[in-house]
């Protein structure tokens, strides 16, 4: 294999090593991102269920303009 051959291939590695690294940051942060959101869903729904006069789904205002 030529010296310039392995010095590209090499440098395909780097970068895509960069861009594997770069993709599980952005996943990581997606994941805590979930995380919260689910713990504030669940936070939610235990208050709505805890106090059902908060929400009445048979309500149906039509909006003002209307």
């Amino acid at each position: 294999m030529s010296e310039l051959r392995l010095t590209e291939l090499e440098m395909s590695h780097a970068h895509l090593e960069k861009t594997v690294a770069e993709l599980s940051e952005v996943v990581w942060r997606q994941q805590q991102q979930l995380d919260a959101l689910k713990e504030l869903f669940g936070s939610l729904k235990e208050r709505l269920a805890a106090e059902p006069g908060l929400v009445d789904a048979g309500r149906q205002d039509k909006p003002p303009h209307y």
